[in-house]
């Protein structure tokens, strides 16, 4: 059996991802559909990370950009009669965007905020490398 450290450091750089980088796919959205498959990976990756604060701030940033994303399917399944309601599907394409990014953002920026200032420790792990 190895021992290995996972830095404060790096503990807090993990619980800032999920939030960062959906906060970024958000704002620039050409970067949704590659976010959408990162996010899986890094969710998994994440989701039995030994430091159970790690995960306090994967799951409600999960739930977030995730139930966003289902959100979005429901409203492009209706776009075409919710268009003529806003005049036209330019700035229904807006509204959605603003709304994703008032949702997002804020909400990451304060868990990105948060988890820099939490007191992380190192944590050792025994491996079996």
């Amino acid at each position: 059996m190895a021992t290995k450290i996972i830095t404060a450091k790096q503990q807090m750089r993990a619980a800032q991802s999920f939030p960062f980088f959906s906060s970024l796919a958000v704002v620039v959205p050409v970067l949704i559909p590659f976010w959408i498959a990162a996010s899986i990976f890094t969710y998994c990756a994440m989701a039995n990370h030994p430091c159970t604060r790690v995960c306090d701030y994967l799951v409600p940033a999960g739930y977030r950009f995730y139930g966003l994303l289902g959100a979005w399917v429901v409203l492009l399944n209706f776009s075409s009669n919710m268009a003529g309601w806003v005049g036209g599907g330019l700035n229904l394409a807006l509204i959605i965007w603003a709304i994703s990014i008032l949702v997002i953002v804020p909400l990451g920026v304060r868990d990105i905020l948060r988890a820099r200032k939490e007191p992380w420790q190192e944590y050792t792990v025994e491996t079996t490398e």
